[in-house]
């Protein structure tokens, strides 16, 4: 494939204010509660003025299991920066499955679990259509989404998608709200 249309297809969600089937962006989030296995909820609204990339995962997804591995750089390095990755995953049986991925995968973030109802509800999905995960939702300090994803979307393309979630955390940590913590 040659490198403009790489380049355009690396770009293209960054520069779409719809997403590949996802609802529109450029919205104030709604706050979204994850469930935790001890019993405790986290909630997006404890975050507040800090860059949020909301990830919703299948545990056993190798998909959504790539994209932990990239958000868990992505957290690592951009952390002491304002960023705040959670992710919860849609699993049938979470209190069994949860803790075994955190184990697996140690993520340096939240990992809890919601429905699915919940997840399309807060990306604003339509309930007619079904969704590949991961759906991942970057929040900018304002509260503000400021790009949505759903698994099937060029945005999450195996090869993009290391890339595509850098620049678009890097952006949103460097933006120009960079300096309010």
């Amino acid at each position: 494939m040659n490198r403009r249309i790489v380049s355009a297809l690396l770009l293209f969600p960054l520069l779409s204010t719809f997403s590949w089937g996802a609802g529109p962006t450029e919205r104030k989030a709604q706050d979204f509660k994850i469930n935790m296995v001890d019993g405790s909820k986290v909630s997006l609204g404890q975050y507040q003025g800090k860059v949020v990339v909301l990830a919703m995962i299948m545990t056993t997804c190798p998909h959504c299991q790539a994209a932990t591995r990239i958000l868990a750089t992505l957290q690592k390095e951009f952390g002491p920066k304002g960023l705040q990755v959670l992710e919860a995953a849609l699993d049938q049986k979470p209190a069994e499955s949860v803790p075994v991925f955190i184990k697996n995968f140690n993520p340096p973030f939240p990992v809890g679990y919601t429905t699915v109802a919940e997840s399309v509800a807060f990306m604003q999905l339509s309930s007619k259509k079904r969704y590949y995960v991961p759906y991942v939702t970057f929040i900018d300090r304002d509260g503000m989404i400021r790009g949505q994803y759903v698994g099937d979307d060029p945005f999450n393309a195996e090869k993009a998608q290391t890339a595509n979630s850098r620049a678009m955390v890097t952006k949103l940590v460097n933006g120009k709200d960079a300096a309010r913590k």
